[in-house]
């Protein structure tokens, strides 16, 4: 719950604004001001101030007790201009609720965090439990000290600066068991061709940011990064006590020297869905509880199978099969307490593949979500000229591969290659990623080791729609002109197609210098089922410097004013100009 505390009419007139907007929010009234913002601490997530900052500072200032339990806190002053962070940037999701609130009353988000304000990710941010030295390896990191980050692999972590100096530590070989899969990663990492030494990042002394799910000595240098890499695999007996679970599990992760703050998920056979103690225990470690069939967990290759526990659930084994399954290693084989059995597997990274669609080219119309996935990523991959749109939004020390027209394939592999390998990775391009554009090329490579995320962007149809008017209003058809990777043929017959069916066509790739006769049939195609009249819409840089709309008809239109640069809309039989835009009825019954 977000609190809403103001103390005068334009302060309560913002509030009242942010209120209905958002569910979650409330204006706390109790008496004055300082007792609703006391109150508001008390009894809210957050709290949002339309108060001065030194009046919020001097009433708040007696409670602050600690960040990670404190409620975030943003003024807004009296006239909406500023959005201020105050407390809990990131902790308390103080910075993020500042550019929230400062979207929705057109107010300027202000965010002193120092790692924000250089562009660095915090290392308290990046959703993972973090422990050790968090504001001492951040300032090293602000001061451009060296740094180095040892791993116990390649995680789709974001961007790092150059000073940061990466070692990753080979897969360990060998037993499946926790003794041969622990490396030594607190002393000298076994590690990659190309990792920087000990001393280009500070030696023994030195500034390091451990990534390992192991349990490993901390000091006053040094932060460990708690990466999602184990699932415990549970069985129980009906009625286990949850206590039981939780304690059994944790001396089995303390005797493996492995954290708790790791666990990705708990684990067990369907049958054990609604088993009130197993998910208490994932409820008390803060994880979800995952179940599968038991032929499902059948087909895993465990080292102790049972038949006991083949003839009771329909699977020789539950703890294991369920750590194990879809891959993994175990480092902790199955341990009993009296009603319940855990078991411990480790999984390998997941790289990330964001498709990000930057929208037609203006960058108000880029979404936040885009802009977001940009930063997020380590590796940047797209065409040079789309690249170049976003290199300033980018973090320091983002890898980019930038490559020119033609050579889309080998971007797509690229991108899925780097994500493979287990970083996070953003394939761009313009409008949506999924209209004409990278996705379907790069999903065609990808498989079932990476995790996907698709974020939508404004395509240059719907740009082009927005200044032409409303041609969109009905059924419509996306249709390229380019025979590059589509025989002619096939084009023909799909134009012919949208033409009978009376749809309104979007006429992507139109027209180039070399193949400079399709549009014209496209339009005869047309003209064949609608009248000469049918409007016709030509934009060029839809949102981009250049920008230009032509307005003509099926009977009037000059091919030689299009270009690759161009999307063409083609009108239905029911599109018409209304004060010169084009518009095509949605059809409702009020309007008969």
């Amino acid at each position: 719950m977000v609190g809403l505390v103001a103390a005068t009419a334009a302060g309560r007139r913002h509030a009242r604004t942010v209120a209905a907007a958002w569910p979650h929010a409330r204006l706390v009234e109790a008496g004055s001001a300082a007792d609703a913002l006391r109150a508001a601490w008390r009894e809210c997530d957050a709290v949002v101030a339309f108060l001065a900052t030194g009046a919020v500072v001097r009433i708040l200032a007696p409670l602050l007790g600690d960040k990670h339990t404190d409620p975030a806190v943003v003024v807004v002053d009296e006239a909406a201009r500023h959005a201020v962070a105050l407390l809990g940037g990131h902790a308390g999701g103080a910075n993020d609720l500042a550019t929230e609130v400062g979207a929705l009353l057109d107010a300027r988000p202000v965010v002193t965090t120092a790692t924000d304000a250089v562009g660095l990710p915090g290392l308290d941010t990046l959703g993972w439990p973090v422990e050790g030295a968090v504001a001492a390896v951040s300032r090293a990191l602000l001061d451009g000290e060296p740094v180095r980050l040892v791993a116990d692999a390649t995680w789709p972590l974001p961007a790092l600066p150059a000073h940061v100096h990466v070692e990753v530590a080979r897969p360990p070989t060998g037993s499946r068991t926790a003794l041969a899969a622990a490396a030594p990663i607190a002393g000298t990492p076994d590690v990659d061709d190309g990792a920087a030494d000990a001393g280009d990042g500070g030696g023994a002394d030195g500034w390091r940011i451990l990534v390992t799910d192991r349990i490993v000595p901390v000091d006053g240098r040094t932060v460990v990064l708690r990466p999602p890499s184990l699932v415990a695999g549970v069985g129980s007996s009906r009625g286990v006590p949850a206590a039981e679970v939780t304690d059994l599990l944790r001396r089995a992760l303390a005797d493996a020297g492995l954290s708790p703050a790791s666990l990705r998920c708990l684990a067990s056979v369907d049958l054990k869905a609604d088993e009130a103690g197993i998910r208490a225990a994932a409820e008390a470690y803060g994880v979800p509880l995952e179940t599968w069939p038991a032929a499902d967990l059948a087909a895993v290759d465990v080292p102790h199978p049972s038949e006991v526990v083949r003839a009771a659930v329909g699977t020789p084994s539950v703890a294991e099969a369920s750590a194990l399954r879809g891959g993994g290693t175990l480092l902790v084989p199955k341990t009993a307490s009296a009603m319940a059995t855990v078991a411990v597997a480790r999984h390998a990274p997941r790289g990330r593949l964001a498709l990000v669609g930057l929208g037609p080219g203006a960058a108000d119309l880029r979404t936040p979500r885009a802009v977001a996935e940009l930063r997020r990523a380590a590796v940047v991959v797209g065409l040079d000229q789309y690249v170049d749109q976003v290199r300033g939004l980018l973090r320091p020390g983002t890898r980019v591969l930038a490559s020119g027209l033609g050579a889309e394939e080998a971007r797509a592999r690229a991108a899925v290659a780097e994500a493979t390998a287990g970083h996070a990775v953003a394939l761009v391009g313009s409008g949506d990623a999924g209209v004409y554009a990278m996705a379907s090329p790069a999903l065609e490579y990808a498989d079932d080791r990476i995790d996907v995320v698709g974020v939508p962007g404004v395509t240059a149809g719907l740009a082009a729609s927005a200044l032409l008017g409303a041609p969109l209003g009905h059924d419509h058809v996306y249709l390229s002109l380019s025979d590059l990777h589509t025989p002619w043929e096939v084009i023909a017959g799909r134009i012919a197609a949208a033409a009978g069916g009376d749809l309104v066509a979007l006429l992507y790739n139109p027209r180039s210098r070399t193949r400079d006769w399709q549009l014209g049939a496209a339009l005869d195609a047309f003209a064949a089922h609608r009248p000469p009249d049918t409007p016709v819409g030509v934009v060029r840089n839809a949102s981009r410097p250049g920008e230009r709309v032509h307005l003509a008809t099926l009977a009037t239109l000059d091919p030689a004013l299009v270009d690759m640069y161009s999307v063409v809309v083609v009108g239905s039989s029911q599109t018409w100009v209304v004060a010169g835009r084009m518009v095509t009825p949605r059809g409702y019954r009020w309007r008969s």
